[in-house]
């Protein structure tokens, strides 16, 4: 074994590059329209990892609401004070603080009043919540659909080599469409599954936050209906 590696210096070196063969070596031996295609998913897990930070961090500060905070209001409202309730809610940048000085704003006007204006004031909300997560939900769905078109063009150039080799094939002639093939699969189904964990992820931390803001609506209007 020993002399046959001695007398065979390539095949040493073919050993030696297969066992550090990189990901880099993939994607370039892959041939320029693998690389375009892997380029694309590059920039797709880019963004769709932008927002879902952006959007983690602004509905985790939209999900911190002081527990003392309704017992304030409630005493403000019960006492009268609509004038402190209000610096309460304004001085508090939370949805469900939003939502509750829309309320105070229209206390003396009928009960379905103050309702329709909560739940309209609670519809913004939930868009502004949900801004541009519905990108990471496209990205999770376009990102396997890309790296596939990759899986096709590999195809295709391995076939035309395959028709231009007079009958001589050679799976290194091959390498190039079969590289580009698997590489912008795996990349594809990486950015996807990726972007779909992230994207439930955000739809999970976004209910939470809807449900709270429901829960501290009907307590307001469980308040107004106190008997004074």
């Amino acid at each position: 074994m020993l002399l046959s590696f001695q007398e065979n210096p390539e095949l040493v070196e073919e050993v030696t590059q297969e066992k550090t063969l990189s990901i880099y070596r993939l994607i370039m031996d892959g041939g320029i329209g693998g690389q375009i295609i892997i380029a694309i998913l590059f920039v797709l897990l880019a963004v769709a990892l932008y927002i879902y930070f952006e959007r983690f961090f602004a509905i985790k500060a939209a999900s911190q609401v002081d527990k003392n905070f309704m017992n304030q209001i409630r005493d403000h409202v019960l006492s009268g004070k609509l004038e402190s309730a209000k610096a309460l809610c304004d001085n508090t940048s939370t949805p469900t603080a939003r939502l509750i000085g829309k309320g105070i704003s229209r206390i003396g006007k009928p009960l379905d009043d103050i309702n329709t204006a909560i739940e309209n004031a609670g519809k913004l909300e939930i868009y502004q919540l949900e801004k541009n997560v519905s990108v990471i939900a496209t990205i999770a769905g376009a990102a396997p659909m890309i790296g596939f078109l990759g899986t096709v063009i590999g195809m295709i150039v391995a076939i035309h080599e395959i028709a231009n080799s007079g009958g001589q094939i050679d799976i290194k002639m091959l390498s190039d469409g079969l590289y580009t093939a698997m590489t912008t699969t795996v990349a594809g189904l990486i950015v996807g599954i990726i972007a779909y964990i992230a994207y439930n992820h955000l739809v999970v931390r976004t209910d939470k936050v809807v449900y709270q803001m429901e829960a501290k609506s009907v307590e307001f209007l469980d308040l107004l209906n106190e008997p004074v």
